[in-house]
């Protein structure tokens, strides 16, 4: 097919626009017309065009603003070139109105063009609306233009943006839009576009909106968008995870890269879930080399893969029990940071498995805090759990005697914390992948008991605060991770089975398990410290004699009594066994 050569083209409508403009121009002013004037001045236009900017090639039918400014200064500067060859003969006015009639002119056509090129031809079928007309809101319209999804309304909190549109879309108030919506047919979709809105935010927007709308979609956090990807491609279905994330707004991210950029980090556990975002993390945060450690090799395959090309990284598939192969590691390694995730935490698993959760949560621990200090380690962080305080179960109760040889051993010049924190949304073994599970297969959920409550707090806000504790920590303190109100178990269920949009979905409680409890807590007592973070703060210290904790320590691995030896190391340890008469009045509710 016979295509005419851009710079041609563009010549032809610089020569074209500038005889119709200076026309135009002259006319108006009632002067006569000057050929050798427009002529030269079509000339020193070429010239600009050909050799600024390649304005010559510059795609019409990719026009964007910067389009706009780059067409604009080669005219400025053509204009700064015949201007003064004419002055004095040709009145300023005439070449100042001429001027900015061609840049209109030009830039109109530029943009009808690309308008009409890259108008959709996708027939417009389903309506969809967009809370927050923000920068997210914004792409997001751009990038739907071309969807089956007609943009009805952009909805804002802010008053001073509603009332007003944006490229013809009325922007309106979430009670104005539920007027307009009225009793009528419910609307195709519900984009909500404000990555950084808290969850508490999100779902009142949720509870508000969803008798409109066939379905609700959502961006990801701010966190865990693609920058590289289109937002349109990154919608998901609004999930509970969404309705109880919370952004904490004190996270410094200068500290934390700070701590981590340019060190050599040894991650324990590094395949498990909090292990593997810890991972991420340190990639995300700088860290110079990065050792994987872990004991499955599953685990350590699946993180190795996702995260190979992104880091330098050297994967030790060991357990945390053999001290010998432990400090080989170290001795080869020499980490700079150690990061302990390792460790047995289901609950009725480890009950039914004392004697290996002894030796794994805290000979393991033991091991890797032992080695930090002989090698000279810089930081260490111990992730511990809301089950250590006040423990009635195994694994609890073994966190808790791994906190307290992190905070009275005799550490040189290593320091030493512990971040202690709730349970994490998603992760393996949860109870949210466990309730999908049951509703895929359509019921019914299986709930422990009524009035069961639970902290939450999604993977990478965990591990973020979980690094910013320990780039703040000068050793011996167990960081509390603020996890916000505590939610009922049951109360997560009915949400999960509301957002599957299922009404056939059954609850059943089954009655509480060995060493669970109804509510768990974070604090030991009232005397904890703050940290210049609102989101962490530092519980009391428990002094205890290091030479007897180690004696305490090694009678857990002779007794036949392994309880009884827990319950020496930690006094406050009460094991629930006989969990059907266990009653609210047994438990110790969170403030």
């Amino acid at each position: 097919m016979f295509r005419i050569d851009k710079r041609i083209l563009n010549y032809l409508v610089i020569i074209l626009l500038s005889i119709i403009t200076f026309g135009w121009t002259f006319w108006i002013f009632h002067r006569p017309f000057l050929p050798e004037v427009v002529a030269i001045v079509i000339v020193v236009r070429m010239i600009a065009s050909t050799l600024l900017f390649k304005d010559y090639a510059l795609s019409w039918s990719k026009a964007r603003p910067k389009t706009f400014l780059i067409k604009s200064a080669v005219y400025f500067v053509a204009f700064a070139v015949y201007m003064p060859i004419f002055y004095g003969k040709v009145h300023v006015y005439l070449f100042v109105t001429e001027l900015f009639t061609f840049l209109f002119a030009i830039n109109f056509l530029m943009y009808a063009y690309a308008f009409y090129i890259n108008k959709s031809k996708i027939t417009k079928t389903k309506e969809v609306v967009i809370y927050g007309a923000g920068k997210a809101g914004l792409k997001l319209e751009e990038e739907l233009q071309d969807s089956p999804y007609k943009i009805r309304y952009f909805v804002d909190d802010d008053t001073l943006l509603q009332g007003r549109s944006i490229d013809a879309i009325r922007i309106v108030s979430k009670e104005n839009l539920k007027k307009r919506i009225g009793g009528k047919n419910k609307l195709n979709l519900l984009v909500i576009a404000m990555p950084s809105a808290p969850a508490k935010r999100v779902q009142e927007i949720y509870e508000d909106l969803n008798p409109y709308f066939e379905k609700i979609q959502i961006l990801p956090s701010l966190e865990s968008i693609l920058t590289d990807r289109p937002f349109s491609k990154q919608l998901k279905e609004i999930s509970v995870e969404d309705l109880l994330a919370r952004h904490p707004k004190d996270l410094d991210k200068t500290a934390i890269s700070s701590f981590i950029s340019n060190k050599t980090v040894l991650i324990t556990g590094a395949g498990g879930s909090i292990g593997s975002e810890l991972v991420r993390q340190c990639i995300r945060y700088g860290a110079k080399r990065l050792i994987l450690l872990d004991h499955s090799e599953f685990n350590l395959y699946q993180i190795e893969q996702e995260v190979t090309e992104q880091a330098e990284i050297a994967c030790v598939m060991q357990s945390i029990v053999n001290q010998e192969q432990l400090r080989h590691t170290f001795k080869k390694h020499r980490p700079d940071i150690v990061i302990h995730a390792a460790a047995y935490k289901h609950v009725p698993l480890v009950e039914e498995n004392v004697e290996e959760a002894i030796l794994n949560n805290v000979i393991g621990t033991k091991n890797c805090i032992d080695l930090a200090i002989e090698h000279g380690v810089k930081k260490f962080v111990l992730i511990s759990t809301d089950k250590a305080v006040r423990p009635t179960n195994v694994m609890g109760t073994t966190k808790r005697i791994c906190e307290l040889y992190a905070q009275n051993v005799p550490s040189g010049e290593t320091e030493i914390v512990a971040v202690r924190f709730g349970n994490v949304l998603g992760s393996s073994g949860s109870v949210i992948p466990k309730f999908k599970q049951q509703i895929e297969k359509g019921g019914p959920i299986t709930v422990t008991h009524p009035e069961i409550t639970r902290y939450f707090m999604l993977i990478p806000e965990a591990c973020q605060l979980v690094l910013q504790a320990g780039a703040i920590g000068k050793g011996g303190e167990i960081f509390i991770l603020d996890m916000g109100e505590p939610v009922k178990i049951v109360d997560l269920a009915k949400k999960m089975i509301e957002l599957s949009g299922r009404d056939d979905i059954q609850i059943v409680y089954t009655g509480l398990r060995p060493g669970e409890k109804l509510y768990e807590e974070l604090l030991i007592d009232e005397s904890n410290a703050r940290t210049e973070y609102t989101s962490i703060t530092i519980a009391s210290p428990t002094p205890y004699p290091i030479e007897q904790l180690r004696e305490d320590i090694q009678e857990l691995l002779k007794t036949n009594h392994p309880l009884s030896a827990l319950k020496k190391i930690v006094p406050e340890f009460d094991h629930k066994t006989n969990l059907d008469s266990t009653s609210e009045k047994d438990e110790v509710k969170p403030r």
